[in-house]
């Protein structure tokens, strides 16, 4: 009979995360971003590091292990090197009570610093060099003024954590560690705060630790963040165009499916960490990873000629050019706004119709309604309309529709925010035309490039051409009208599935 080999799991990779917006790092992850930074700072002994949102204490054991192999030769004694480290060397601060607790135990391997069992020697006080501090959110009118929290969602009893993280509510973050100067700051911030809206409506923040890291002008910085920044939109759009245009930013790795570096998780858009580097400017290292490897890799501008966003694929960037040299009109010009007729999701016609009733396309069905219901959009009512949903695909795995099935409606119709219009006809086959376009996959490949969240506004088609809608369009005939390659088709059909309607 064989016998088993005892198996000791990393504990910090089998931890369950406290939220999806509050996720923890998995050691191996926290390793591959450590590995970005200059190897040389293992050996240094006056390199100062922080961890500004520290949950399991993740990043600063995994420098700890480092700093203590780096540094043997200059400091044979183990012990004295150890107390050198954590003492001079490494300093966090907590987002919650729990995760202090939890980091000090990675890092001290003692829920405090100072405890019997403590692997340094060094502290007198419980906290060592992992800061929590209660924390209270400043409210003008009904929001904080440091991270714009809803007070109705976050003015809470002292029973309840605030999330009022103190590393983003201060105008001086560098008095937290009395002016200290670090050389690296790391970390897995917060990703946003609910802000009392609908469904899952939230307030991004995660960009703010990210502000007020680069206060502290360290020499280098790597932290992991949400993608959706890569085209702005909710808060993001002056943080987009500060990332887009700083080139200390000399790598970012890119995960399109999030749970390929944090499992079970679903974070829409996927995720990146990147690595600023204060002292060193140029293009930026762009690699894609999926499933563990490195597909993709490429050195390039953040910011390409003709775009506001960052394009996240390296070989989407030829296919772009080539549709950007036609200088087309963008078919987003003619897609309406959230809300094309005025009404919410939420709003439900009658159920059977009546004299001069309009058709309504409502979350569920159609139902119908007064003409005088509709607060806009009635230049479009008696025309032939195709209607797209306004959420696109739910799914995270590759390859996956993208958008939401478009059909065409005649006239006499309206509809919810449910849909959006992405296009209006007096001839009913122009429609058909162009919800046979929305389904190509070339088409929903150029909205891939804008579309990193769920939400398909008309904000996604940006990138897209409008065409003769006289004309039947096909992926085939998009291919060769915009001389797309073989080996680039291979890659636009590996990220999108076919549509039929």
């Amino acid at each position: 009979m064989k016998t088993q080999t005892n198996y000791n799991p990393d504990v910090l990779s089998c931890l369950a995360n406290l939220s999806n917006d509050e996720v923890f790092t998995p050691p191996a992850l926290v390793n591959q971003m450590l590995d970005t930074l200059p190897s040389e700072l293992w050996k240094d002994k006056d390199a100062k590091f922080l961890d500004p949102v520290s949950k399991s204490g993740v990043f600063l054991r995994e420098i700890a292990r480092r700093l203590v192999e780096g540094l043997e030769g200059e400091m044979p004694d183990l012990q004295e090197r150890i107390d050198h480290i954590y003492q001079n060397q490494l300093y966090g601060i907590s987002i919650t009570e729990l995760t202090s607790l939890l980091s000090r135990r990675s890092l001290y391997c003692s829920k405090t610093a100072n405890g019997k069992y403590a692997i340094g020697r060094v502290f007198k006080n419980e906290q060592g060099n992992i800061l929590f501090n209660r924390t209270q959110h400043i409210w003008e009118g009904s929001k904080c003024v440091y991270c714009n929290a809803n007070q109705s969602e976050y003015d809470r009893g002292d029973l309840l954590e605030t999330h009022a993280y103190e590393f983003i509510h201060t105008d001086e973050p560098s008095k937290l560690f009395n002016n200290m100067k670090f050389q690296v700051i790391v970390g897995n911030p917060p990703y946003q705060l609910s802000d009392g809206g609908f469904g899952t409506s939230a307030t991004p923040i995660y960009h703010k630790f990210v502000e007020q890291a680069k206060k502290l002008n360290p020499r280098y910085m790597t932290m992991i963040i949400p993608a959706r920044w890569y085209s702005g939109g909710k808060g993001l759009d002056d943080f987009r165009d500060s990332m887009l245009k700083d080139n200390s930013i000399r790598q970012i790795v890119d995960f399109p499916e999030a749970s390929d570096c944090f499992p079970g998780v679903q974070i829409k858009g996927g995720v990146c960490f990147f690595l600023w580097d204060r002292d060193s400017k140029g293009d930026c290292k762009v690699l894609t990873t999926r499933k563990g490897e490195v597909v993709s890799e490429m050195t390039r501008p953040l910011l390409e000629d003709g775009c506001e966003t960052f394009i996240r694929y390296n070989e989407a960037i030829s296919i772009l050019k080539k549709v950007q040299k036609q200088k087309e009109l963008s078919l987003a010009k003619q897609v309406s706004s959230s809300k094309p007729f005025g009404l919410r999701t939420f709003i439900k016609g009658k159920s059977k119709p009546f004299k001069d009733s309009v058709t309504l396309y409502q979350n569920g069905g159609i139902g119908y309604v007064k003409l005088s219901e509709l607060e806009t959009g009635q230049e479009m009512i008696n025309k032939h309309k195709v209607l797209i949903p306004a959420l696109g695909s739910g799914s995270d795995s590759f390859p996956h529709p993208i958008l939401g099935k478009p059909f065409v409606v005649g006239p006499n119709t309206a509809c919810t925010e449910t849909y959006i219009v992405a296009g209006v006809f007096s001839n009913k086959k122009q429609a058909e035309n162009l919800a046979k376009y929305l389904s190509t996959r070339f088409l929903r490949f150029l909205v891939l490039l804008k579309k990193n969240t769920q939400h398909a506004t008309s904000k996604v088609y940006e990138f897209v051409p409008t065409q003769d809608f006289d004309e039947e369009w096909t992926d085939e005939k998009l291919y060769k009208k915009y001389s797309i390659n073989k080996e680039e088709i291979a890659f636009i059909e590996s990220l999108i599935r076919p549509m039929d309607i």
